[in-house]
């Protein structure tokens, strides 16, 4: 929002600092130093190209050059950004190849800017480049890879996403999000794709005030059985943790053990149908204070490893009323966990 006359100035609400944060807390708590800790790459030119369109790209190419300007619907960017993304992008594809050559079982690429509202011509919602669908065409045009599903449990819908394969069968795309919250209008259950990816897109949208208990329904009903139908070779998950009880760009109340439930759940249906081999690339996320706790549960479930850092605010927001799944949560799952079951059907 500009400054001006009746508005104070307020930093961006899209900063570093939640993510530094994270990686912070996994240092003192003794984590990072027991996970194998990947260098990312940039992405190349090429391999944008592969999502955005070359108008798009060079004109993110030459304002970067100058002094920022505006990628698309809330995306400012300043001087140097267009390397930054770049390196965003290539972050996701380094975690894609160590896991799919065994370096890793799994990996978490802790990255900035995100990147699952970026749309082939324009940015979105602090999106330059899509760094998961990115991903997904790595794994696919690079590595060789017939079958990628994307879950995405940002509290907000993964448009560009859903947007870049739509019509294709080859990646099953899922999001659970808060209803109607960002972007306005998008991710509705009916949208579930068009001509030969009808029906692998899957959008469950949330009520706003939803807890842990609808978020593991919505896994356990409909992300797990999706999975295991679709069997794909590798699953990406965009992991905003921005439906926390603490963030403020959404109304939701997950914590940090819904977090740890939620990465239990997909690591399941992943030792299943693809080995294990999930790549989590960071989203969303906008409490400094939370962001850290959640981000760590998340990792000590892909790990195996419990570092004894306790969440200190877990007892308080683990007692919010409504934590349970209330009955109108519950008809929105069982809508969605339809969809599933049509994935099943075509077996």
């Amino acid at each position: 929002m500009p400054a001006g006359l009746n508005v104070e100035p307020l930093g961006h609400i899209e900063s570093a600092a939640s993510k530094r944060r994270f990686r912070n807390v996994l240092e003192v708590s003794g984590l990072l130093d027991r996970l194998v800790q990947l260098k990312p790459r940039s992405a190349t030119e090429e391999e944008i190209l592969r999502l955005h369109t070359p108008e798009y790209v060079s004109r993110i190419k030459q304002a970067s050059s100058e002094m920022g300007g505006e990628a698309g619907e809330e995306t400012p960017f300043g001087r140097g950004s267009y390397e930054i993304a770049l390196l965003a992008a290539g972050g996701c594809m380094t975690a894609v190849d160590a896991v799919l050559d065994g370096k890793v079982d799994n990996a978490y690429a802790l990255v900035r800017p995100p990147g699952h509202h970026a749309e082939k011509d324009r940015g979105r919602g602090f999106c330059i480049f899509g760094n998961v669908a990115l991903a997904a065409m790595h794994a696919q045009h690079a590595r060789g890879l017939s079958k990628v599903a994307v879950v995405d449990w940002d509290v907000h819908h993964g448009n560009g996403t859903e947007h870049a394969f739509y019509s294709d069968p080859t990646v099953l795309t899922i999001s659970i999000h808060q209803d109607n919250n960002y972007p306005p209008g998008s991710g509705a259950i009916t949208d579930t794709g068009s001509g030969a990816g009808q029906g692998y897109n899957i959008n469950v949208p949330l009520p706003p005030g939803s807890g842990v208990g609808a978020y593991v329904a919505a896994f356990e009903q409909i992300v797990a059985p999706a999975l295991r139908s679709f069997r794909p070779e590798l699953i990406l998950v965009a992991s905003g943790v921005d439906a926390s009880a603490m963030d403020p760009l959404a109304s939701m109340m997950m914590t940090s053990d819904g977090y740890r439930k939620l990465t239990e759940i997909v690591l399941s249906a992943a030792h299943d149908v693809c080995g294990g081999r999930v790549v989590a690339c960071h989203e969303g996320g906008y409490s400094p204070a939370y962001v850290p706790y959640c981000g760590l549960a998340i990792l000590e479930e892909m790990s195996g490893i419990r570092s004894g850092l306790e969440d200190p605010l877990l007892g308080l927001l683990a007692a919010f009323g409504g934590q349970e799944i209330q009955p109108h949560q519950e008809a929105v799952v069982r809508e969605a966990a339809k969809l599933a079951a049509g994935l099943a059907a075509r077996k």
